[in-house]
């Protein structure tokens, strides 16, 4: 499966914002928007001082989305096209879609330190819902899922050490979490107002819209 290998903060940068990619470092002052707040590249810096077009801002916007939940570009199109076939809100829809993926719910439960980290960790097994395995980390869950870590799972020092950080993360209203027995509950879909994602998704929109 394609994969992005390059530098995470350079996305950061790219796009002007924290996207945190890069778990509790993204939290502290050495995140890389803090030293260089500037595009990436040796023309950087110019970069920051020319006028966008349109089509420039939406397509940041969507590619700001994009890696904010780890997903690539044909991934994104179908969330998109899945979106737009569903009554109300496409932009809405879209967000609801991408809240809703496992390795995301993982991390939103606080059981991986990035949504990265939470996509292997689902990958390779450390995770049930409903107490049975899964190990793809887009798949969608429902109300009323539960999550959990694995009973053989619970020792791993990512997952031990993301549990003791997270306390400082806000828990979205849509999700319920048992720390001591590491599992979490999907209490209701996640509506726009429990999404704190900082994205203009009808930028988004707009971009596939042309």
């Amino acid at each position: 499966m394609a994969k992005y290998r390059g530098a995470v903060c350079r996305l950061c940068r790219r796009e002007g914002v924290r996207l945190y990619l890069k778990g509790e470092r993204c939290f502290s002052g050495k995140c890389a928007i803090e030293k260089r707040p500037y595009p990436p590249g040796e023309q950087g810096q110019r970069r920051t001082r020319r006028r966008i077009s349109d089509y420039g801002i939406q397509l940041r916007e969507k590619q700001k989305l994009r890696r904010i939940y780890g997903v690539l570009e044909r991934q994104f199109r179908r969330y998109f096209a899945q979106a737009a076939r569903r009554s109300g809100v496409t932009g809405e829809a879209l967000l609801q879609f991408l809240e809703r993926r496992l390795d995301n719910v993982v991390w939103r439960l606080g059981f991986a330190s990035s949504r990265a980290l939470a996509r292997e960790l689902v990958s390779h097994g450390h995770f049930t819902v409903n107490d049975r395995p899964v190990n793809i980390p887009s798949y969608q869950v429902r109300q009323g899922d539960t999550v959990a870590v694995t009973g053989s799972s619970r020792s791993l020092p990512p997952i031990i050490a993301a549990v003791a950080t997270a306390g400082g993360r806000r828990l979205p209203t849509w999700l319920e979490i048992e720390s001591d027995a590491m599992r979490g509950t999907v209490i209701s879909l996640p509506a726009r107002e429990d999404i704190d994602t900082q994205i203009q998704e009808e930028l988004v929109v707009e971009y596939y819209s042309r």
